[in-house]
């Protein structure tokens, strides 16, 4: 069975998890290749149902035409990180702790064409992503035994996908994972100084220099991070303070899809069609810790929900991994102009 590790010296948690390594690398084929499967062939496919887990969550198809009775479907991974059976158990181990690998890890299938991107996604079909994520999110959190449910999508062999049909992946942890912890107490620490919220001062800040804005819509903002990690890391955030994603209403969902869909179709003509991750950060389940009566007494007022994107056209080397440094030659100034001026509709990039 998986478990979580905790190192006190690197102070960040593994998830040890033997069952992955069994995952059919026959699926590896045709993304190495460059080649999207075959409806025949994809497990994800409508009609290849029987190749998954059971159904946990769909939503129906928006096109009639189609033999497929659903838009977006989520079942459990086959080879999950984390099992939903069993209790959490906390130990130490000398000066390290371990805690059972309990959670969820699902897979959430966006469409049912073998061949499509989230890229070319209408606004609606987008939208339906972003309501099925918000879906798992709020049934999940019902389980008091987990504390964070992480959202993210792998797209291309380089950034860990191991199949093509466009999808993206919960897994839900019985710990807060320690980069959203981290978000977490400097957004804490912020609103403790100053009563504000640290990401809404951030986007007052970046809209009023304008230097690093890539995309700006009436109820939201793309941005580069001043201190990107990587070319052409960009963060979108909800204009209006929100704690939690769980929370936003359809409008604000349909917003997010329209800049969602204009980000990664400027990403993906700048770039000629990345590998990338795209990971939501969003408040973590709201169950009282023991011994930690008060933790999420501001959280509504500090934490701002927002997503991260980062195109893989670089990698760590040793000088990275050594100093917990990364080295970006891509200045986010640069990045944003490149995205601010990319213009998907006429096939043109910026200059």
């Amino acid at each position: 069975m998986s478990e979580l590790r905790y190192c006190p010296i690197k102070n960040r948690w593994a998830i040890i998890a033997p069952e992955r390594r069994l995952r059919p690398l026959e699926f590896l084929v045709p993304e190495a290749a460059g080649m999207p499967l075959s409806p025949e062939a994809d497990p994800f496919a409508p009609g290849n149902e029987d190749h998954t887990t059971p159904e946990i969550f769909s939503l129906p198809t928006l096109d009639a035409s189609t033999s497929s009775r659903w838009q977006v479907r989520v079942f459990a991974n086959k080879f999950p990180a984390l099992r939903v059976e069993g209790g959490v158990t906390r130990e130490g181990v000398g000066l390290n702790d371990s805690v059972s690998g309990v959670g969820a890890h699902e897979v959430i299938v966006e469409c049912p064409e073998s061949a499509r991107e989230m890229a070319d996604f209408r606004v609606d079909e987008m939208l339906q992503v972003l309501k099925a994520w918000r879906a798992r999110i709020v049934d999940l959190r019902k389980d008091t035994r987990l504390r964070y449910i992480l959202i993210f999508k792998n797209r291309g062999s380089e950034a860990g996908a191991s199949v093509t049909h466009a999808h993206s992946q919960l897994i839900a942890t019985p710990i807060i994972p320690s980069v959203v912890a981290q978000e977490l107490k400097s957004a804490r620490e912020h609103f403790n100084r100053k009563e504000r919220c640290l990401f809404c001062d951030l986007i007052h800040q970046e809209l009023e220099l304008g230097a690093r804005v890539a995309i700006e819509t009436a109820s939201f903002v793309a941005l580069t991070p001043y201190a990107s990690a990587l070319p052409f890391e960009t963060w979108v955030l909800p204009r209006r303070h929100g704690h939690d994603f769980a929370a936003a209403d359809d409008a604000e969902l349909r917003g997010l899809a329209v800049i969602l869909r204009d980000l990664l179709r400027r990403i993906r003509l700048l770039l000629e069609d990345p590998p990338y991750n795209l990971v939501l950060h969003t408040a973590p389940s709201p169950h009282p810790r023991p011994g930690h009566p008060d933790d999420w007494s501001t959280i509504d007022h500090d934490f701002h929900w927002h997503l991260e994107l980062v195109p893989r056209i670089s990698r760590r080397a040793g000088f990275e991994w050594g100093s917990g440094y990364t080295i970006n030659p891509t200045a986010p100034e640069e990045a944003a102009r490149h995205l601010k001026e990319a213009d998907p509709d006429s096939g043109s990039g910026g200059g």
